[in-house]
């Protein structure tokens, strides 16, 4: 793995060839420490471990006017605010739907009289659209067709869903919504374009 001469035995280790764990110390040209494992000897972390988790993840989209569909009957629709695409993870909670419907509508992305990113939805008294979308759990990065392991099921998913858009109304925002589950067009003038990225375990 690593250049011949870098790859360093801690001063009093165990040798690897005995089985017995011991301490590494990786370290590149000019002395500067590249990694350092207490682990058992060839131990290396998979960078997708049990300890991966995947939080609910929202797509905002901050719009003129946007509407959703079912069969050419429109059953939503707002004037200025966001589209929000919501996608729950098999390992989302409530917590996780609180966190992101606290957060959207203070997300500041709305000039001000000076044209600058200081107003929020709250603000601007805007709606939000919501729209369920598993499909931002499309995990393309082998084959290709998309992977959708990491959402959760439909039970989980439309509970945290209905939950989310709850604990919006509850916070006074107004809110439109499209159909769990069913086959919807979209449509929407993305203002700006405006499109932010958020997922509650804050991994982007």
């Amino acid at each position: 793995l690593w250049p011949k001469g870098h790859l360093r035995r801690k001063r009093g280790a165990t040798s690897p060839a005995r089985g017995t764990p011991h301490s590494l110390f990786c370290t590149v040209e000019r002395g500067r420490i590249l990694r350092f494992m207490q682990r058992g000897a060839g131990h290396i972390p998979s960078r997708q471990g049990s300890e991966r988790y995947i939080g609910m993840r929202a797509v905002v989209q901050r719009v003129k006017e946007a509407r959703v569909s079912i069969k050419g009957r429109i059953v939503g629709h707002i004037e200025r605010g966001f589209l929000v695409l919501l996608g729950v993870g098999k390992d989302d909670r409530e917590t996780d739907a609180d966190y992101l419907a606290a957060k959207i509508p203070q997300l500041r992305v709305f000039e001000d009289n000076e044209g600058k990113f200081n107003l929020s939805l709250i603000d601007i008294e805007g709606a939000i659209l919501v729209v369920s979308q598993f499909t931002l759990f499309g995990d393309c990065r082998k084959g290709r067709r998309p992977s959708f392991t990491d959402a959760a099921d439909p039970q989980q998913a439309q509970k945290l869903y209905h939950h989310f858009i709850a604990t919006l109304k509850e916070n006074r925002i107004t809110v439109a919504t499209g159909e769990f589950q069913a086959r919807m067009a979209v449509e929407l003038i993305n203002d700006g374009p405006v499109t932010l990225l958020l997922d509650s375990k804050k991994l982007f």
